[in-house]
């Protein structure tokens, strides 16, 4: 059976439709992708052993960039964040636990993290082999450590974290995979 020329011309717009439909289901896609990555999560790898052995060389972590729009960062929690100009670095991005927020006390003295005059349960971390004075947490600032104490770039070392170089709270890590699952 030959095609009429209708029927060439129906197949043409039907060809041309289609690849519409796909080229803006494609870019709709990357914008949204884009967005995504922007505004609510991001992937993050680790490339030293500073929070060892909470998180390992090597790991791919998720974070929620969103999360800290509702609500204030906290002892405890596991952030991703631009270094401040004092940590004389070049690395991007750095990932360390929150142990004290603004208002708070913070003392380090024979091997334990002092937090408004009590000493921090911190099973995750090492005993930190130096000595840090009491000082009050400015507002606007955090006080941050790698779980590695020992072995860690840090507030010990560069001083406070302005709260708005922090860029997501770590909730998940993917990489290795036996090691896959929340991250606390």
């Amino acid at each position: 059976m030959e095609d009429t020329p209708v029927e060439k011309k129906t197949s043409t717009v039907n060809y041309q439709s289609l690849i519409y439909e796909w080229g803006k289901t494609i870019v709709l896609s990357i914008i949204l992708a884009l967005v995504i990555r922007l505004t609510v999560v991001g992937a993050y790898y680790v490339p030293t052993g500073s929070m060892q052995p909470t998180i390992g060389i090597g790991d791919r972590l998720l974070g929620c960039k969103f999360l800290y729009w509702f609500i204030e960062p906290a002892a405890g929690d596991i952030v991703v964040f631009e270094p401040p100009p004092d940590a004389h670095t070049t690395v991007p991005r750095f990932v360390k636990r929150i142990v004290a927020v603004e208002g708070d006390r913070i003392e380090i003295n024979q091997g334990l993290v002092y937090v408004n005059g009590m000493p921090v349960e911190e099973p995750y971390a090492s005993s930190p082999y130096y000595r840090l004075p009491p000082m009050e947490i400015p507002e606007g600032q955090l006080f941050v450590l790698g779980d590695n104490r020992n072995n860690s770039a840090d507030s010990h070392v560069w001083g406070f974290l302005p709260e708005d170089n922090v860029e997501a709270k770590i909730v998940l890590r993917f990489w290795p995979l036996t090691r896959a699952g929340l991250v606390d």
